[in-house]
């Protein structure tokens, strides 16, 4: 698929669906994992900030449940966060969120080539560059999602008696692990759903696998992710979080503060231009942009 001239004349919406409905008991049954603080700010205000600060996205849409709604909400409110469109209520189950998500989309009058990026609230650390990698692969394909190759040798099992057992050792050059973002045109997630709501025994964990069940000619991309998008699910991810979430302060911090130097060099050179001048300031790595 590629952009029709109709399209590249006009703005095609690029919405981010934050999912933060989970309950999270797997990590403190008190606190919703969400919430919990991570570099001196909610997990979800990172992923929040992420998408709020991509030049490519233009909307956000964020599914969340009773628990976590008035604390999401004071998140936008105090940060100033302008392209939050929506903060809805969500399901028992990570499919029926989307499913939330996507019926007020369609309430919205969303375009069906809208382009539309599924984040998962506990990814907190979600580069620049995988959102925009996302948008760039929906010029091309309806589906695409950010996954890491597998450094481990997967084993597919099966029962055995009371023991499980393998069943075959796929080719590990072939095995991804799948992260979010995953981003589809509106109106092939729309659609991959309508099939699956036909199907009650099916309860996908994973948006992109409702595309390969139920639109199978349809090829999903793979964009380039990372170890560092991790997903906090227990408390034993938390000291690696920590560490990923201290790096990417400390070097945002050296680059705000060098764009601050620079500046008052600037100004007092009477602001010629210093971009080409040795030393001039340059945008952050991709997987540390500050978000």
């Amino acid at each position: 698929m590629t952009p029709t001239d109709e399209e590249q004349q006009r703005v095609v919406p690029v919405v981010a669906v934050v999912l933060a409905a989970g309950s999270g008991v797997r990590f403190d049954p008190r606190n919703p994992k969400q919430l919990v603080m991570l570099g001196g700010k909610p997990i979800v205000q990172w992923c929040l900030e992420a998408f709020e600060h991509s030049a490519a996205v233009t909307d956000i849409m964020v599914v969340v449940n009773d628990r976590v709604r008035e604390p999401v909400e004071h998140i936008i409110e105090t940060t100033g966060m302008t392209k939050v469109r929506a903060v809805i209520n969500g399901g028992a189950e990570r499919a029926d969120s989307t499913q939330a998500a996507l019926d007020t989309l369609a309430r919205f009058g969303v375009p069906g080539d809208a382009k539309i990026l599924i984040h998962d609230s506990v990814r907190p650390f979600v580069s620049q560059r995988q959102i925009q990698d996302c948008v760039d692969a929906l010029d091309e394909f309806t589906a695409a999602t950010v996954a890491d190759p597998s450094t481990d040798t997967v084993l597919l099992t099966e029962a055995l008696g009371d023991r499980k057992v393998i069943k075959s050792v796929p080719d590990r050059r072939f095995v991804f692990r799948a992260q979010t973002p995953q981003a589809f045109r509106y109106a092939t997630i729309r659609r991959a759903y309508e099939f699956a709501s036909q199907d009650h025994g099916f309860r996908p964990t994973d948006d992109t696998r409702v595309v390969v069940e139920y639109l199978p000619d349809e090829p999903v991309a793979i964009v380039a992710g990372s170890q560092f998008n991790m997903k906090v699910t227990t408390p034993e991810d938390m000291p690696f979080a920590e560490l990923t979430a201290a790096i990417i302060t400390r070097t945002s911090a050296k680059h705000d503060m060098r764009q601050v130097l620079m500046s008052a060099i600037d100004e007092l050179m009477g602001g010629s231009d210093t971009t080409d001048q040795p030393g001039a300031p340059q945008q952050p790595a991709p997987d540390t942009q500050a978000r």
